[in-house]
């Protein structure tokens, strides 16, 4: 039997939306939370795929072994596929600061995004109003937004260069560097810059460098620069991470 197609109408206010219908469509690829963990992380990702109808599947495949709590097609349209109190399979290995296992931590939002093009006004908007609620009924603030490329930088890269970061850091839904930004620090700094934010240090320098500009300066290119050290230095003394009231 197909799977249902999505399509859900939404009603939009603009720039955001006041209400918004989500559609039910389980996938068995769950678990529960290992050690009483409670989502304090959400981690966003593009699905790779040519549809979200063929994202749905695959996300709803158990043969496949891989889901998230979340889909938001390309219209806006959104679907729950695993409901929030459990551990959706969407993460893999990586971490995030001191969390070693982001999936039992973590709310996985995927966007049906072929990897190249840009995000669809729709989708975004729905994204905003969803991130709102998920974020205000797990206590998740606004430095605790993630992308895959960020907890696993050499493995992943979505969302991606074209993922808007600092339209939802506008919105207190991410964070974003400050404006007129300088620094004359050595680059040797910078690991130390990328750790406090929560990248872990279990990755080569390039590694590390292409994971932080896809999130903060997607279309910079060479080596390490001044405003790389500026924009690494600004987010760690504003956001460091692992607060003490974080998931052990």
């Amino acid at each position: 039997m197909g799977l249902p197609v999505i399509g859900i109408p939404l009603r939009f206010a603009r720039p955001h939306i006041t209400n918004m219908d989500i559609a039910q469509i389980p996938s068995p690829n769950f678990g529960k939370r290992r050690g009483g963990a409670t989502p304090d992380l959400i981690v966003l990702h593009y699905t790779a795929m040519a549809t979200a109808g063929a994202a749905l599947e695959r996300l709803c495949d158990p043969e496949c072994e891989v889901s998230s709590h979340y889909l938001i097609g390309a219209d806006g349209a959104v679907a729950q596929l695993v409901q929030e109190s459990q551990r959706a399979w969407h993460a893999g290995a990586g971490c995030w600061g001191n969390c070693n296992d982001v999936n039992s931590r973590s709310i996985g939002i995927e966007l049906a995004n072929d990897g190249t093009s840009p995000f669809a006004a729709a989708q975004m908007d729905a994204l905003e109003y969803l991130m709102a609620g998920v974020m205000a009924r797990w206590s998740i603030p606004a430095e605790r937004v993630i992308g895959h490329s960020d907890m696993a930088p050499g493995r992943k890269s979505d969302p991606g260069a074209r993922f808007d970061w600092r339209r939802l850091a506008q919105g207190r839904l991410s964070v974003w560097p400050d404006a007129n930004l300088c620094s004359d620090l050595d680059e040797s700094w910078f690991r130390d810059f990328t750790a406090t934010i929560g990248y872990c240090e279990n990755h080569s320098d390039a590694e590390l460098l292409t994971a932080f500009r896809l999130r903060f300066r997607p279309w910079a290119v060479g080596p390490i620069d001044a405003g790389d050290l500026a924009r690494a230095q600004n987010i760690a003394r504003r956001y460091p991470v692992d607060q003490p009231d974080q998931n052990p």
